[in-house]
């Protein structure tokens, strides 16, 4: 049996230990240089209590269904929340809500008293009507425990647009940003 070397152009090829040894600092470092949209997750607990926290894990998973997913970590008691009631919200926020995403970050306990959200019986829970430009509805299709994270799929029962062309707030290299303004610009449906 012959074994075949991989052939690759244009780059240099390296060779990786056997068992890497990557610190987490060299995983979030690497992390931080891949820009992503931010969402606010937010849901009820049975006692009605309001829940949420800022995430940047977010992706589509299927379009028939509508299928996203998220990933909280373990801890949170927004993602126990989450678990016991079944739903959730994907707030996901415009360029002029950098004060939501940090606020949901800290963990402040009065977050809900110091930003507009509603809910009802028609929502999974609240919505962040001011920070938001577009809100999904989710219930909860499956999770799965990955290291100190859980992923928890959810199916979108309903989506709303809040807020019009406002772009969204980006994350990437441990800062905020927008999007950038342009002229025009070429538009591309990139879900597989």
């Amino acid at each position: 049996m012959t074994s075949e070397r991989p052939v690759v152009r244009g780059a240099t090829a390296r060779t990786l230990p056997a068992e890497p040894r990557l610190r987490p600092a060299d995983f979030r470092t690497m992390m931080a240089g891949f820009p992503t949209g931010v969402t606010v997750v937010t849901t009820a607990g049975r006692d009605g209590v309001p829940w949420g926290m800022t995430l940047t894990s977010l992706c589509s998973v299927s379009l028939e269904p509508p299928v996203l997913l998220v990933c909280m970590r373990l801890g949170s008691p927004t993602l126990d929340a989450v678990l016991e009631s079944r739903r959730f919200v994907v707030n996901l926020l415009h360029s002029g809500a950098r004060t939501t995403a940090e606020l949901f970050a800290s963990g402040a306990p009065d977050r809900f008293e110091r930003v507009a959200w509603r809910t009802d019986e028609n929502t999974s829970g609240p919505h962040l009507v001011q920070a938001a430009h577009t809100i999904a509805d989710c219930s909860v299709t499956a999770h799965h425990l990955v290291g100190d994270h859980m992923v928890i799929m959810g199916g979108v029962t309903g989506v709303c647009g809040l807020e019009g062309d406002r772009p969204p707030l980006l994350y990437g290299l441990r800062r905020f940003a927008t999007w950038p303004e342009t002229d025009g610009y070429l538009s591309y449906d990139f879900i597989s």
